[in-house]
């Protein structure tokens, strides 16, 4: 006898929506389920399966689920409220503990025990739809928050503020995923422009055992290259641990920060870091706290050398994203002088402190009862400068340094269908509100295709789910890369394009964030004002708060005026503003007939922008914010950024 994994202790049921109950028992049992009073009762099928729904309920709980057939299952503190799907690719798995605001967030998450996460797990291992996974409901609380999506978190918690009543995430993410990996077989084929993607993919499955052969051998080859194995621990012989060791002519690095964004640090390998730190006499022979962020990748970290903790990668493949924090015992908190000493590993890509200032801390261990006093020692700081020491250095990091792709098929994450597969089809039809979707970058080489492509996937999830056109809200490209001198075609800005085109679709709404992106950094760190601004779309277009300004300016029409441009905009609030002071406008470029863009004069006029540039004295076409990385100021009086567009279907990239 078994519960879909859905189906675990904490729950949160949609509320206001007929509930889908489904298990699994010996064929031909008959199951008999409870829920909040009411009763069902189903057969298993031949292939085991079960099927139940009870009447909508509304916000509330907690409730119990029982469910007796040859066995008895009890599913305890289960609550109604609003459940919402959060998908895509690294943005939206990002971490809360990789945060601006991750020391806030993680610790006020104990106030908010009725928003509730479920993780689905990151499997690619069957080419077929999967029937359910291994995962279960956890409460929200300091623990739990910290390796779940930010963007999702952000925008469930501001909705649970709003509306006060439970909130359900599901999080089914997956860094460096494409599209097509997250849409069905089906929808793929019925699409003539996309059944290409199928098409390949049958001929790589029909070719699989050669090509995992070939595979195999590849990666050897790369592993033997690329991956370096933490074998011997050469800075603790040097006593580079030990309080009594100098470390004073050793060179100075302030942290947080990874040390290959240190100019002439490019490099993999293990670092050594040391920082004194001042103890109060009153902490003398206390345990204290010591948190130091995450470490990217392994760490082993110590105090007065004495190890006082250490997670590595082995142990733990998250573990470049995990906050470290370690008791100190007691018998090694001296007043005045101590020393912390952390030995960094990173065996590819980025090494060091991943975190942020406020994660590193030294502050007493709180005790079942306090002291008086407790309250008003301090937390002392551990950011700033620390010295570091080059234990080994596997040299420079080579842009070949990521692995040979898997062959198409099980174990590909970015094979057509296989998400949608292994983590879409176990959640269907556990009854939602709705979804949020962060992904794109890794489309961003066929931005035309995308056009296409996202909306086939946003059709083919509501058909698959069954609950009608339920709102699909999605974040639009940030702002990523150099920023150039002059306008130019850009990917990203086609990618953004075929974004918005899938506002044409019922119940869609997007988040504009060019403006908090990051220029060296695809995985900006201010994931709140991400999901809040999601969150500005549902509350507005979902949940009746009527006159709440939820989208910066959208590109409405325009009219040649002369030798200018005339824009009107959607979405202008209170009106338009150019952020900075002033009325000049930045972002826009003008082109004629030869389709040559220049930037323009741009100043706003009410709720327009009129463009102009005296190089264009017969304007045709108008462009704002079109780049990679734009450079463009226009929001409305509500903080909200307009959205990049083009007047002009000049092919593109």
């Amino acid at each position: 006898m078994k519960l879909a994994s859905l189906f675990s202790d904490h729950m949160v049921l949609q509320r206001d929506r007929v509930v889908s109950v489904w298990g699994w028992d010996a064929p031909g049992t008959v199951v008999t389920l409870a829920l909040a009073g009411r009763q069902a009762v189903a057969v298993a099928g031949a292939d085991g399966k079960f099927f139940v729904q009870f009447p909508p309920m509304p916000a509330g709980g907690p409730h119990v689920l029982t469910a007796c057939g040859t066995e008895t299952r009890v599913v305890q503190d289960i609550l109604v409220g609003e459940v919402w799907v959060g998908s895509g690719q690294s943005n939206m798995e990002w971490p809360v503990s990789m945060t601006d605001d991750a020391a806030d967030a993680i610790a006020s998450a104990g106030d908010y025990g009725n928003i509730r996460l479920f993780s689905v797990p990151m499997l690619a291992d069957q080419v077929e739809p999967k029937i359910d996974l291994t995962a279960a409901w956890k409460q929200c609380d300091p623990a739990s928050v910290q390796g779940f999506s930010a963007v999702l978190f952000a925008f469930g918690r501001m909705l649970h503020q709003k509306l006060g009543v439970p909130v359900g995430l599901i999080n089914t993410s997956w860094g460096g995923t494409v599209a097509e990996a997250w849409t069905s077989r089906e929808a793929l084929q019925n699409e003539p422009t996309l059944r290409g993607m199928i098409d390949a993919y049958d001929h790589d499955l029909a070719d699989h055992e050669r090509a995992r052969a070939a595979y195999e051998k590849n990666y050897t080859e790369w592993e033997s290259t690329y991956v370096h194995r933490d074998v011997e621990n050469k800075g603790v012989k040097n006593g580079w641990a030990d309080p009594a060791t100098s470390d004073q002519e050793w060179p100075v690095m302030d942290l947080p920060q990874l040390w290959t964004h240190v100019e002439g640090m490019s490099f993999s390998g293990v670092l050594w870091f040391r920082r004194e730190v001042e103890v109060p006499a009153s902490w003398a022979g206390r345990d204290l706290e010591l948190s130091i962020g995450p470490i990217d990748k392994s760490d082993v970290t110590y105090f007065n050398g004495e190890q006082v903790g250490s997670i590595t990668q082995g142990q733990n493949p998250a573990a470049w994203c995990t906050p470290r924090c370690y008791t100190v015992p007691g018998r090694r908190v001296k007043a005045g002088r101590n020393v912390v000493a952390v030995r960094a590993f990173s065996n590819m890509w980025g090494g060091g402190f991943g975190g942020k200032a406020d994660q590193m801390t030294l502050s007493l261990k709180p005790m079942p009862m306090p002291k008086p006093t407790d309250a008003d020692e301090p937390t002392l700081s551990l950011a700033g400068a620390w010295r570091y020491q080059v234990e080994t250095n596997f040299g420079p990091i080579s842009p070949a340094v990521n692995p040979p792709p898997p062959p198409m098929g099980k174990g590909n994450a970015n094979s057509p269908t296989i998400l949608f597969n292994n983590m879409i089809a176990p959640l269907l039809p556990y009854g939602i509100a709705g979804a949020t979707w962060y992904q794109g970058e890794s489309n961003a080489d066929r931005p035309y295709q995308y056009r296409t492509l996202f909306q086939t996937m946003i059709r083919d999830w509501r058909q698959r789910w069954g609950q009608g056109d339920f709102p699909f809200l999605f974040v639009q490209l940030a702002n990523f890369m150099p920023r150039l001198p002059e306008p130019r075609q850009s990917n990203w800005a086609e990618l953004r394009e075929a974004q918005t085109m899938a506002l044409s679709l019922p119940c869609t709404g997007m988040a504009t964030i060019i403006d908090i992106g990051d220029a060296v950094d695809i995985h900006p760190r201010n994931k709140k004002d991400v999901g809040e601004r999601l969150c500005l779309w549902a509350l507005a277009n979902h949940y009746g708060f009527a006159g709440l300004v939820h989208s910066g300016p959208m590109y409405k029409s325009c009219v040649v005026e002369g030798s200018s441009v005339r824009v009107r905009f959607d979405h202008v609030g209170g009106g338009l503003v150019a952020r900075g002071g002033g009325a000049v406008v930045k972002g826009f470029a003008v082109a004629g007939a030869d389709r040559k863009f220049v930037w323009a004069d741009a100043k706003i006029d009410g709720d327009t922008v009129v463009v102009s540039s005296p190089s264009v004295p017969a304007p045709v076409a108008v462009r704002y914010a079109w780049a990679d990385n734009p450079d463009g100021n226009l929001y409305n009086t509500s903080g909200l950024p307009a959205s990049p567009f083009r007047t002009d279907e000049w092919t593109g990239v």
